[in-house]
């Protein structure tokens, strides 16, 4: 998908689909939609190969 701005990290969808947060990491900005926020709390394993980085990641720990 070839689209002028920031995408989201997870599903590529642009600014113009969907609202985006933008994230800071590595000294880089990310951009993911709020579709996708819960992947990257609770399996940020998903994001190998799409945030540079993610393979050393653990999801956030459940005190249910």
């Amino acid at each position: 998908m070839t689209t002028d701005g920031p995408t989201c990290v997870a599903c590529g969808r642009s600014q113009k689909e969907i609202p985006l947060l933008s994230l800071s990491f590595r000294n880089a900005t990310y951009w993911i939609c709020p579709q996708h926020l819960p992947v990257l709390i609770h399996n940020p394993q998903l994001l190998v190969g799409k945030l540079p980085g993610a393979e050393g990641m653990a999801p956030a720990e459940h005190e249910d």
